[in-house]
C-alpha cells in the first residue's frame, strides 16, 4: 500500500510539473514588476493590471494542484485576492460614488479599450467561479466568497469609461458589442452582490454590516442605471431598496 501510494504520488509530480513551473515563472515575474514599480511610477497602472492578469494565472495554477493539495488551494484563493487588489488600486474599491470620484484614477488605463477591459473583468470572473467550485459549497471558506463577488463586482463597474460607455452604446460604435456586455454584466454583479450579502446576513452572519453592504450594492445598482439613462430600471431598484431598507429597520427593532 506504501509503495502504491509512492508510485501515485510521483505519478501526481510527474503530471503537475509544468504547473509548477509556470507558478515558479509567475512568481518570479511578480517580484521583478513590483521592483520596476517601486523604481518608477510612470504607466503604474498597467503594471498592476499586469501583475493582476499574472495573479490570476497563479491562481488557476494552484487550483489544478488543489485537487490534491489543500494548500496549493488555499494559495489559489491568497492569489485571487491579490489581483483583486492589484485592480482595486488601480480602479479604486468605490462602490456607491458618482463617476467623478474616481473617473481620474482610469487616466492611467486610458490606453485599455473596451473590449480589453471586458475581457479582463470576463478573466476574474470565470477565475472567481473555477475557485468557488474548487472549494465547494460546504467550504469553511463559503461566505467570505460574498466578499470576493461585491469587489468583482465593484472592480467590473469602475474600470468602465462610462462617458465613453455613454457613446459606445450606439450600435455605429466599434466598441458596441464589449461595451454592451460589460454594462450588461455590470448590472448582473452589482445585484448579485445585493442579493449575496443579505443572504449572507440571513443564513449566517446575523451581522448589520452585511445587510447595510446588500443596500449600498443596490444603491451602486440604481445610480448606475441613473448614469445610464434607464429611468424604469432605476425605478424598480429603488421600490427594492426602499422595501430593503423598511426590512432592516425592522428587523434591527425585533434585536
Amino acid at each position: 500500500m506504501t509503495k502504491t501510494s509512492a508510485d501515485e504520488q510521483s505519478r501526481y509530480m510527474v503530471l503537475t510539473g509544468s504547473f509548477r513551473e509556470a507558478i515558479e515563472d509567475i512568481l518570479k515575474r511578480e517580484k521583478e514588476t513590483i521592483s520596476l514599480l517601486h523604481q518608477n511610477s510612470d504607466a503604474a497602472a498597467m503594471k498592476l493590471v499586469g501583475l493582476a492578469e499574472d495573479a490570476l494565472d497563479l491562481t488557476s495554477n494552484y487550483i489544478v494542484l488543489g485537487a490534491k493539495d489543500d494548500a496549493a488551494l488555499n494559495d489559489a484563493r491568497k492569489s485571487f485576492l491579490k489581483a483583486i487588489t492589484y485592480m482595486e488600486g488601480v480602479v479604486s474599491n468605490y462602490v456607491d460614488v458618482p463617476f467623478a470620484d474616481y473617473e481620474g484614477r482610469l487616466v492611467g488605463i486610458a490606453a485599455m479599450g473596451a473590449a480589453d477591459r471586458y475581457r479582463i473583468v470576463r478573466k476574474i470572473g470565470l477565475t472567481l467561479r473555477l475557485l468557488e467550485d474548487a472549494f465547494g459549497e460546504n467550504s469553511k471558506w463559503k461566505w467570505s466568497f460574498v466578499e470576493f463577488e461585491g469587489r468583482f463586482a465593484t472592480v467590473a463597474k469602475n474600470i468602465l469609461d462610462l462617458k465613453k460607455a455613454a457613446a459606445n452604446t450606439d450600435p455605429r460604435s466599434p466598441d458596441y458589442e464589449p461595451t454592451m456586455y460589460h454594462l450588461h454584466l455590470v448590472k448582473k454583479l452589482l445585484s448579485q452582490a445585493a442579493d449575496r450579502y443579505r443572504e449572507k446576513y440571513e443564513l449566517s452572519t446575523k451581522s448589520s454590516d452585511d445587510l447595510k453592504l446588500a443596500i449600498i450594492f443596490l444603491s451602486a445598482l440604481r445610480r448606475f442605471a441613473l448614469v445610464l439613462g434607464d429611468r424604469d430600471e432605476e425605478e424598480q431598484i429603488k421600490k427594492k431598496q426602499n422595501s430593503w431598507v423598511t426590512w432592516f429597520e425592522a428587523d434591527l427593532k425585533k434585536k
